[in-house]
């Protein structure tokens, strides 16, 4: 701790001492206060001491600030106000739900639907986290997270499955031209390939060696990429189908449903908050509500 907060005055001194600048009287101050007037007197008596300052001239109808007084009370009113507004934000901030998701479905599934969710929960602030790394709910302090994992699940998580990973190769029409849908594994061969930390070309393409195109850390900087005609992407469907149904992308080939799939994770707890609940039903009804459903080719 610095040595300026060691000298700081007592939170009572300073509050006997407003109060009494403002109303100019010791029994005003009590009466505001509710303590008796002679254990105001001697809160400003010992603020007094403490700063070494006299802040007020006593006279027989009443109190005057000196000069130094005067300068004083016009700061420690401003800092209580500054609390006292403090305060009143943090008593009428929304209900903060922590919700932890990997960056392609924060990109691509939540903040599109950001609106939505505000619309329908308007005293809730949704906090995102968007991150790989699986959470620690107590250490991270989240609410609930979305994974691609797979069952069994701790006793004390409950999950429920959200969407399965259902695997489709895409790109953008520009990249494909003309060609017949859907590609045959020659022609996949033959185009850039854009690989994500999900890894799935190998094993959609049957080989054992390692492909070449490049790599990115996040299916969705991938998609990205695909979507700057740079490349054929592999991605789960929910991620791309409103790209699809726009015409963004093209989907050029289907590798089935692989691996795990993306749950919707939260710690058990009785009762859990009515703003984790309402997030929560909000995210199983209605996160994939309105995407697309492009045709599996």
């Amino acid at each position: 701790m610095s040595s300026s907060r060691r000298s700081l005055p007592s939170l009572n001194a300073l509050r006997a001492f407003e109060v009494s600048g403002r109303r100019l009287s010791f029994r005003a101050a009590a009466q505001e206060l509710g303590v008796t007037q002679g254990a105001v007197a001697q809160q400003v008596r010992a603020l007094e001491e403490h700063l070494g300052v006299v802040l007020f001239q006593r006279r027989p109808r009443g109190l005057h600030l000196t000069g130094r007084g005067a300068a004083y009370l016009a700061d420690v009113t401003r800092a209580f106000d500054t609390l006292s507004e403090a305060t009143g934000r943090l008593l009428t901030r929304p209900d903060t739900v922590t919700i932890s998701v990997t960056p392609t479905v924060a990109a691509k599934l939540l903040i599109p639907r950001l609106g939505d969710l505000q619309t329908l929960l308007p005293d809730v602030e949704l906090r995102t986290v968007a991150t790989e790394a699986l959470s620690d709910f107590e250490r991270d302090q989240v609410d609930i997270a979305v994974r691609l994992t797979r069952p069994p699940f701790a006793a004390d998580l409950e999950a429920q499955l959200l969407f399965r990973q259902d695997v489709v190769a895409v790109a953008s029409p520009g990249l494909v031209g003309n060609a017949a849908l859907p590609l045959s594994m020659e022609q996949l061969h033959a185009l850039p390939l854009l690989h994500d930390a999900q890894n799935h070309w190998a094993a959609f393409l049957k080989t054992p060696r390692k492909l070449p195109g490049a790599v990115f850390n996040q299916t969705t900087l991938a998609l990205d990429a695909a979507l700057a005609g740079q490349g054929v992407a592999l991605a789960c469907k929910a991620f791309v189908a409103r790209d699809l149904a726009a015409g963004r992308l093209v989907q050029v080939a289907h590798a089935g449903t692989v691996g795990a799939d993306f749950y919707l994770l939260r710690k058990r707890s009785t009762p859990a908050r009515k703003s984790v609940e309402a997030v929560w039903d909000w995210c199983l009804h209605r996160l994939l509500i309105d995407l697309p459903d492009a045709p599996l080719i």
